[in-house]
């Protein structure tokens, strides 16, 4: 058996959980440069806000009805997540991290253990321990634990837990989940299925196992068997290293400033360092591209790209930000006004396997080490505590946050104060 636990309404239930006076007020999240609604409420979505509804657009039904809206704090997101699958991790035997907000957990080997009392106590500890409402759904395969979690919060809102114990129960959420609602499951694909006849997961299980295999491949197997209840996806018990790492953000206002450019690739590059040298990779190459703003037609427009080759392979930020902005000098263009400059590390390789150049003189082993103390300083101190000096202090190019709520649990100046 599977159990998928999700976090309900995470970005929303975090902004609440430090703001007890948001209870059952209407809440929205929006997303980098306060763009689009990314997370809503309950509260929210009965109002019609739409995921992705831009945020000029919400402003009469925010007005009418007293919507608390914050910008995304994806540092409170982000911790209260680990806290979050840290608690799980000590309630089973195995777990599988799948998004910030949701996990996969093994209860393969829990044989004598009540799994329906397991998933309320999984409710209740986190809620107890972190706050947090989550939902839990268990069931024979992954794909049908996430149906079940889904099942859990329509028909058993209240209760936030489902069970597929047996095949009558797995049969009841089979004909509820619509072909569109099934995970994995694409609009194309829903499209096809559903010219095929198909408007419940139970009609999928239904068709032949050789058409969902020609016409899905073998993705659509897979998704076959498990809804017919044979686990047929592998367990990801580390997450797999990315192949290519890109960091890029809009800037909270237009600029055509190589300076701001320069500070903003800078610290995109120094990102994609970090993280580079957190999965023990090294990139081949590098990527700098800028743009315009294209939803500003009455300006000029421009984008540019350019792809550079290290010499070695690396993760050193000092040498990938001096690529990064030779790459810079040679796309900028004066007269533009520019929304945006993105960095992207490709051809990422194990740094074990790196071959270097025998007239490289860099001493990457010292270069490392420094770099190794500089993450870890980092982490314990707070982001980018000790930072390359290209990427300055001032952060020109930062987001648009109007509505950000403090960093309550990594910041000790904006930690919660309660008054008497």
């Amino acid at each position: 058996m599977y159990a998928l636990v999700d976090c309900n309404n995470f970005y929303a239930s975090c902004e609440r959980l430090f703001q007890p006076k948001l209870a059952n007020r209407a809440i929205v999240v929006l997303s980098n440069n306060d763009g689009c609604a990314i997370a809503r409420s309950d509260e929210a979505k009965a109002l019609g806000i739409e995921m992705g509804t831009p945020a000029f657009l919400m402003e009469d039904i925010i007005n009418k009805n007293n919507v608390a809206v914050f910008s995304s704090n994806y540092t409170l997101y982000g911790d209260l997540s680990d806290r979050v699958m840290k608690t799980l991790a000590r309630l089973v035997p195995r777990l599988e991290v799948y998004s910030i907000d949701e996990s996969f957990l093994d209860l393969s080997d829990m044989h004598y253990t009540d799994l329906s009392k397991l998933g309320v106590d999984i409710k209740e500890t986190v809620r107890r321990n972190i706050g947090i409402p989550v939902s839990v759904g268990i069931a024979p395969t992954k794909t049908l634990a996430k149906m079940a979690n889904r099942y859990a919060k329509k028909k058993y809102k209240q209760l936030g837990v489902f069970y597929a114990a047996n095949q009558q129960l797995i049969d009841e959420m089979l004909d509820y989940t619509e072909v569109g609602d099934i995970w994995g499951i694409g609009r194309q694909y829903a499209n096809l299925l559903q010219r095929n006849g198909c408007k419940t997961a139970m009609d999928v299980t239904k068709l032949p196992e050789d058409f969902m295999r020609t016409k899905m491949t073998v993705v659509g197997q897979r998704l076959w068997n498990e809804l017919r209840g044979v686990p047929s996806i592998e367990w990801e018990f580390e997450p797999p290293a990315k192949k290519n790492i890109c960091t890029s953000r809009s800037f909270g206002k237009l600029t055509g400033d190589i300076s701001i450019l320069k500070e903003a690739a800078s610290n995109y590059t120094a990102a994609c360092g970090e993280k580079l040298r957190r999965q023990n990779s090294c990139a081949k190459a590098i990527n700098v591209y800028v743009t315009t703003n294209y939803h500003k037609p009455d300006l000029p427009q421009y984008t540019g790209s350019i792809s550079l080759e290290f010499e070695t392979p690396t993760n050193l930020t000092g040498e990938m930000i001096s690529y990064a902005l030779k790459g810079l000098e040679i796309i900028y263009k004066e007269g533009y006004l520019f929304k945006k400059v993105g960095i992207t590390v490709l051809g990422l390789i194990p740094e074990n396997q790196i071959q270097t150049s025998m007239f490289d003189v860099k001493d990457r082993k010292k270069e490392k080490d420094v770099l190794l103390s500089m993450d870890k300083i980092n982490r314990l101190m707070g982001k980018d505590s000790v930072r390359m000096a290209s990427q300055g202090f001032q952060r020109r190019y930062k987001l648009r946050a109007e509505h950000l709520s403090n960093k309550y649990t990594t910041n000790i100046n904006e930690i919660l104060k309660v008054k008497n």
